[in-house]
Parts: C-alpha cells; structure tokens; sequence
C-alpha cells in the first residue's frame, strides 16, 4: 500500500504550483517509506527500514515547510482583555451590548500601508470593534 507519488497543486490566486508532499508507504509490508541516496548513481530513493524495500522519488523534494507569516490586526487579542488594568480606556458605546466602556489598542500589522487603526474591546462582553 504507497501513497500517490507527490503532486503539483495550483493556488486559486493564480501563484505558480506548490508541490504537496505526502508520506510514502512500502508495497510489502506497509511500514513507512524513509528518503535515501543511492550513492552509486546519485538518485534519490525511498527504502523500507523494515524489509529494505527500494523505489525511486519521482521528485526531488523531500520535505517542504510553508511558512505564514500574516498575522491578523487583532492577533493574540482575547475577549479578557477588558480586564487588563494596564491598558489605555476610553469611554464609548459597545454596538453590540451598548456598555460604555472599553479599552484600546492599535493594529497589530506592521507595514507601510497599514496607517494606525484603533480597535476597541468593550469592557463587559469582550466584542472587539473599530469606530469610524
């Protein structure tokens, strides 16, 4: 039982093809698969450590870590937030409880089109908003 081998998927943005990984499995006994070279011809191969099963890679990538690096505007930001007494408050109304008191942040993002957003996090049920 093997996986299929890996494929090329294309990003609905239209970025070019990222080649998904998977696990390989052997043919006979169904223990994993482990990247190796074949010293004599240079190639990469996977091989059973198990029964010493040998195929060759059908690609060159072994292992792939996409990183993402996009942090949201409120990142990390919890609804007890409110309760911080070290955080700037302001007296405003919550639109969806209508409480009158919240605390203040500015945006998490940090880049050049981002211009400085306040968000509020009201005191009593947490909602986090903007005002305009």
């Amino acid at each position: 039982m093997s996986t299929p081998a890996s494929t090329a998927t294309d990003d609905h943005q239209g970025k070019s093809a990222v080649e998904q990984i998977t696990f390989r499995f052997c043919s006979e006994c169904s223990n994993m698969l482990y990247p190796k070279e074949d010293e004599e011809t240079h190639r990469l191969q996977f091989t059973c450590r198990t029964c010493h099963f040998t195929e060759q890679a059908t690609s060159t990538c072994v292992f792939r870590n996409v990183m993402n690096n996009a942090a949201g505007e409120t990142a990390g930001v919890t609804q007890d937030v409110g309760s911080d007494p070290t955080l700037p408050r302001e007296i405003i109304n919550c639109p969806q409880c209508n409480h009158n008191e919240a605390v203040f942040f500015q945006s998490q993002q940090r880049s050049a089109e981002t211009g400085m957003k306040l968000f509020y996090v009201c005191c009593e049920c947490g909602h986090i908003f903007q005002t305009q």
